[in-house]
């Protein structure tokens, strides 16, 4: 099949967080399994632009890139070199694949695709939750939802969601939909010589101060102050937070630390590369997400990946998975019941190592991206018409 996959922001912007290496990771092993794959982004990062060609397809890992420049509107991202170069070319693609919603290049896709008769699968990306609708402007986007995004999302052939939690919160908007279908996010699973470091380390590192990781976004949505109040119940234990700040959040983090007592057990390392990633999660005791509202959760996964056990709130969309396969442990996110969970697994390296070998063992059989890429390559084969299958 010919796949045009439109997203706002695309690598090397990871300050985006998850969806960044999940869309890629998606589109990778979709390439791999013989499709053509295209996607259409901008180059916005942040307050700048990465570095990359505008205007010019950038293969990487077998996906073809196009970057463009937004013009006026970018917040939105609004291109009109990507508006000209999907009319001129939609009709090429047997499916096109739109990703985030609330934001110009998925309203634009959406119409050319609707105009040149082409089926496209919706994929909100955690952004259509009535609590963070209602939460962060508001009136802007209600009016969007009702000028765009209800009408966007009722013509897709397919919504994809990546957890039960996503849609939930995709029916208790009541927008139309003419299917869903759940596929969750895939994991690239780390290095071996990663992994083999971290079980040489456990026997001899200090646990004096053993490290809690929180890695993503900074967000006001990621409850991170609940964390730090919930570290604050733990006598033991260090937190270390890894993200990118776009919301400009730490300074007031930073203030909930030390209104805890806690300035001297939480570092804030912002953004980090890629590999820097992985080495944090070798060093990490346990990963914890506090999350008021998060559909998927593609940094827990991650720490399963690397046998970390992890803490999660049931508002996460993974804690199913994380309380079914004993993963980890779900809790409440008051800092008493986050604490006392955080306590369990500090006091108790044996329950760690269980638990972390499980929540490898799962991320692998049941997360890697050559069985995500199947499941999502029936979702085009479902709604692709019968005259277009090549």
């Amino acid at each position: 099949m010919k796949l045009l996959h439109v997203v706002p922001t695309y690598l090397p912007a990871v300050r985006y967080g998850g969806p960044i290496y999940s869309v890629h990771g998606l589109c990778r092993a979709l390439a791999h399994r013989g499709h053509a794959v295209k996607v259409f982004t901008t180059n916005v990062d942040g307050a700048g632009v990465s570095d990359v060609p505008v205007g010019v397809p950038v293969v990487m890992d077998g996906v073809e890139v196009t970057y463009f420049a937004t013009g006026l509107g970018r917040r939105l991202y609004r291109s009109p070199d990507m508006w000209r170069v999907l009319s001129d070319q939609i009709g090429q693609f047997d499916v096109a694949h739109l990703h985030s919603v609330f934001l110009w290049p998925t309203t634009a896709g959406a119409a050319a695709a609707r105009r040149a008769k082409i089926p496209y699968v919706l994929s909100p990306r955690g952004m259509l939750v009535p609590e963070l609708i209602q939460r962060k402007s508001r009136i802007a986007k209600s009016l969007w939802i009702r000028a765009f995004e209800r009408r966007n999302v009722a013509a897709a052939a397919s919504v994809h969601v990546t957890s039960e939690i996503e849609a939930h919160d995709l029916a208790r908007l009541a927008v139309a939909t003419q299917r869903v279908a759940m596929i969750p996010n895939g994991v690239d699973m780390p290095p071996d010589a990663l992994l083999q470091k971290k079980q040489d380390r456990e026997g001899g590192r200090s646990k004096a101060m053993p490290v809690v990781l929180c890695l993503g976004r900074v967000s006001w949505k990621k409850g991170i102050d609940r964390l730090i109040r919930a570290m604050a119940q733990v006598p033991q234990g260090r937190l270390v937070i890894a993200g990118g700040d776009d919301e400009g959040h730490v300074a007031e983090l930073r203030a909930v630390a030390a209104e805890c007592g806690m300035t001297h057990r939480v570092e804030f390392l912002g953004e980090i590369a890629w590999a820097r990633k992985w080495e944090l999660l070798e060093q990490a005791e346990v990963f914890a997400l506090a999350s008021h509202s998060e559909n998927f959760g593609i940094a827990v996964l991650e720490a399963m990946s690397c046998g970390v056990p992890v803490i999660v709130t049931p508002e996460v969309g993974l804690a199913k998975v994380v309380a079914e396969t004993g993963a980890g442990l779900v809790a409440g996110g008051r800092a008493e019941e986050f604490g006392m969970a955080l306590s369990r697994l500090l006091s108790d390296p044996q329950l760690r190592r269980d638990m972390g070998r499980v929540g490898r063992s799962v991320a692998q059989e049941r997360f890697g991206w050559a069985s995500i890429a199947r499941s999502m390559e029936d979702v085009y084969m479902q709604i692709l018409p019968k005259t277009r299958v090549r």
